[in-house]
């Protein structure tokens, strides 16, 4: 079943091994933070570091894997319409927008979303990884120095995922500005038993 997560908020879903989600950007320019567990075992989860490391890159896209903390492969980039991911940025928080936005005030963010979204499999919030970053846009320097651009993806592009093992997740429509050309807006999802 096609879901919509609202600008500014997250969801979350079981997937089995051998199924795939799509995560779809409805209006282009919108990244998505996706964090993943083993189902059984929730202390194994997502590792941007040991996914970079076996993938021996730092953009992963269509082929690549996305590993769990103990070695094991969690997701497999089926298919990338669009190319542009990261894996370096952790989700943006209250303390991103204090710290980088000079924003005192509560601002939605991509961490407290997968916080709440969480909450339904009892993880954690100090259990949430760095996210996969799904279409976002994170260029660097020959010095290191990193910059946030606006996504590449269009209106209608995908990233869909196999799951290598019985997983739970969530995603997010990202709330930082920078991330998401300065608007925001919806992501859709979807589970699959083929494609």
């Amino acid at each position: 079943m096609l879901k919509t997560i609202p600008k500014q908020s997250g969801d979350s879903f079981t997937l089995k091994k051998g199924q795939y989600l799509k995560v779809i950007d409805i209006k282009g320019e919108q990244v998505s933070d996706l964090v993943v567990f083993d189902a059984e075992n929730h202390h194994e989860k997502l590792s941007a570091g040991k996914s970079m490391d076996f993938e021996e890159s730092i953009l992963l896209t269509t082929g690549n894997y996305l590993w769990s903390n103990l070695g094991n492969k969690l997701l497999k980039i089926i298919e990338d319409t669009n190319g542009r991911n990261d894996f370096l940025l952790a989700p943006c928080s209250q303390e991103t927008f204090e710290i980088m936005y000079g924003i005192k005030d509560f601002h939605p963010s991509c961490f407290n979303n997968l916080m709440n979204a969480l909450k339904r499999f009892d993880i954690p919030h100090y259990d949430i990884p760095t996210a996969f970053n799904v279409f976002m846009n994170v260029q660097f320097d020959q010095n290191g120095k990193i910059s946030v651009l606006p996504p590449t993806s269009k209106a209608g592009d995908y990233v869909i995922f196999q799951a290598e093992r019985d997983l739970v997740g969530a995603l997010t429509a990202c709330s930082a500005s920078d991330s998401n050309g300065g608007s925001f807006k919806p992501i859709q999802f979807e589970v699959l038993d083929s494609l």
